[in-house]
C-alpha cells in the first residue's frame, strides 16, 4: 500500500482524481486532490477534493447531499494520478447529469452500448439542444409528450407480443425502454433510483402495486 507521502503532487500541490462508479465503471468525473484532502478522504471514507476556483477544500456532496463513498483508490504507474471507485448517493455532476462526461465529441460505430452511455447522451441533448434531433424534439414538447409516446409505445408492445412476434417485440421495448429513459431524464430519475428500487424489492413475484390497489 503507498502512503500519501509516497505520491507525486505538481507543482501546486496538487494530483488528479478521475472518479469512477464502482458499480458500473462509468467515470463520473476529473477532480483535483492535494494532500490534507487525500487525508481527509481515507479518515472520512467519501471523496474530499480541493477546489482550484474556489481555493478551499471540498466534500462532495456538502450541500447537493450527492456524496460518493470510496470503494478504493488506485495510483498510476507514475504514482501521480489516481483512480477513485465510489458508490455515490445522486448524480455526480453540477448539471444534474449522472457524470460529468456526457458531451460527445467523437463517437465510433464500434463503441459498446450501455444505458448509462444513452442516459448521458440524453441528458446532453436536454442541457444542449440540437436542432434536428429528435430526443430535443421531445423535451421541448414535455412531460405530456413524452408521456403520449411512451403510452404508444407500451402499446406497440402489447401488440407485436400479442401477434407473438419476438423479433417486433424486441424492436418494439427497444422503443419502449428509449422513451422511459427520456422520461427519466425529464423527471430527474436517475438509473440508481430505479436500480435501487428493484434492489428493495426482495421477492420479485410479491405483487405490492395490486395490493396495495385493493
Amino acid at each position: 500500500m503507498l502512503t500519501i507521502e509516497e505520491l507525486k503532487f505538481d507543482d501546486k500541490g496538487l494530483i488528479p482524481a478521475i472518479v469512477t462508479d464502482a458499480s458500473t465503471g462509468e467515470v463520473l468525473t476529473l477532480a483535483y486532490m492535494n494532500r490534507e484532502s487525500l487525508a481527509i478522504s481515507l479518515q472520512e471514507g467519501r471523496t474530499c477534493f480541493w477546489s482550484r476556483s474556489r481555493q478551499c477544500l471540498w466534500r462532495k456532496g456538502e450541500t447537493s447531499g450527492n456524496v460518493q463513498h470510496i470503494v478504493s483508490i488506485t495510483a498510476d504507474c507514475d504514482k501521480d494520478a489516481l483512480v477513485i471507485k465510489v458508490n455515490k448517493e445522486g448524480p455526480a455532476c453540477h448539471t444534474g447529469s449522472e457524470s460529468c462526461f456526457f458531451q460527445p465529441v467523437f463517437e465510433s460505430d464500434a463503441a459498446p452500448f450501455t444505458y448509462e452511455g444513452l442516459m448521458a447522451l440524453l441528458q446532453g441533448r436536454k442541457d444542449n439542444p440540437k436542432e434536428g434531433s429528435y430526443t430535443t424534439y421531445l423535451f421541448n414538447k414535455g412531460i405530456d409528450k413524452i408521456l403520449k409516446k411512451v403510452g404508444e409505445e407500451s402499446t406497440e408492445v402489447i401488440i407485436a407480443g400479442k401477434a407473438n412476434d419476438k423479433k417486433e417485440t424486441i424492436y418494439e421495448i427497444a422503443d419502449l425502454a428509449y422513451h422511459v429513459m427520456v422520461l427519466m431524464i425529464e423527471m430527474g430519475i436517475s438509473l440508481d433510483d430505479v436500480t435501487n428500487e428493484l434492489a428493495s424489492r426482495h421477492v420479485i413475484d410479491h405483487k405490492v402495486k395490486q395490493e396495495k390497489m385493493t
